[in-house]
């Protein structure tokens, strides 16, 4: 490492290395700010640079995802087809009229039927294959189970997603975002073929991907770098344990996940700092930028990876190949079998 590295570090304090300061507040692991002088001002999420932009992207997909969950309660109508559910139960919350939920149990999550959501763009096999209905890989991600199912995805996306808008911008997150969410589609497309996914987990862990990527990609700005990375990763492995749980779309999760990774070394490295030997340096003499070698590598490989990944996941699945043929042990992914439950109709 270059001395000048070592020099910046040793003066900057433990406040104005942000994310040392931050302890183990999951939701607020990010890149400490790019600073253009060492100053006492410079914590995580109070410095200009750490937050240049004004998150409003987010806040849309929030609002777009749960009117996209009105708009199939209104769809669903639960007191219109009543008298198919005499046998299994009353509709919920009748007070709402047609926008009342489902009996729980047909849906548990408090909302429309699975004939609602399959008219309406959740992902299955039979309709992006047989059908060429290829434009579920993406709407299914703005379509969600229930009220539980919406309300917890819609709060992880609140906590994680408007810290990085607010650090790296629309555009990018925006992509990532969208990308992410299409990648865990594709991969669930690939593994399972007896059931319907909707939600946008995949977009979501795509979104923690990055933050990981981030972390090594702009590894030398930070402080208390084993701290950050063990904090994200076990926020991340308890995420991923849970999808393992029956009915829940882990492979959705996984290939969300590796997009979003791979995504955070294309569009999420930061400029590095190089600090000249201060008996060269007159005083007062700017930083200077730049990026790294192995940034230039990262983002390289990651870029050859993710086009590579995308192109020959398309056209397997698009092929109708299976991808269990391919991976013996992957539905283990999505469902581990215990003496709770089974996985044999999963």
């Amino acid at each position: 490492m270059a001395v000048g590295d070592d020099d910046l570090e040793n003066r900057m304090s433990a406040k104005d290395r942000g994310i040392g300061s931050r302890g183990g507040d999951r939701n607020r692991i990010g890149p400490p700010p790019l600073p253009v002088a060492v100053s006492s001002s410079t914590e995580f999420g109070d410095n200009a640079l750490s937050s240049r932009w004004t998150s409003w992207l987010v806040p849309m997909f929030v609002v777009a995802n749960v009117v996209v969950f009105v708009v199939a309660m209104f769809v669903n109508n639960c007191p219109k087809h009543f008298e198919s559910h005499r046998l299994r139960g009353h509709c919920v919350a009748r007070f709402l009229g047609r926008l009342s939920f489902e009996p729980l149990r047909t849906n548990p999550l408090f909302g429309p039927s699975s004939h609602t959501l399959e008219k309406l763009g959740a992902l299955e096999w039979s309709k992006v294959v047989e059908k060429k209905e290829g434009w579920r890989l993406l709407t299914c991600i703005w379509l969600h189970a229930g009220v539980i199912h919406l309300g917890a995805n819609m709060l992880s996306l609140i906590f994680i997603g408007i810290r990085l808008e607010q650090q790296f911008g629309f555009v990018r997150i925006g992509v990532i975002y969208l990308l992410s969410g299409i990648g865990g589609s594709i991969l669930s497309s690939l593994f399972i073929r007896n059931s319907i996914s909707v939600g946008a987990s995949g977009a979501l862990f795509g979104l923690l991907g990055s933050m990981l990527s981030e972390l090594f990609t702009n590894w030398t700005i930070y402080s208390n770098k084993i701290a950050a990375l063990l904090t994200l990763l076990f926020v991340i492995l308890i995420n991923m344990a849970i999808g393992i749980l029956p009915h829940v779309d882990n492979f959705a999760h996984v290939g969300g996940f590796v997009t979003g990774f791979l995504l955070g070394f294309i569009l999420l490295a930061r400029p590095q700092f190089k600090w000249l030997a201060r008996v060269h340096m007159p005083q007062g003499t700017p930083l200077r930028y730049k990026y790294k070698p192995y940034q230039y590598l990262l983002w390289l490989l990651s870029l050859v990876l993710l086009i590579a990944g995308f192109v020959v996941a398309l056209l397997m699945l698009f092929r109708g190949e299976n991808g269990n043929d391919h991976c013996r042990w992957c539905h283990y992914l999505r469902c581990v079998p215990t003496s709770s439950w089974r996985c044999d109709d999963i």
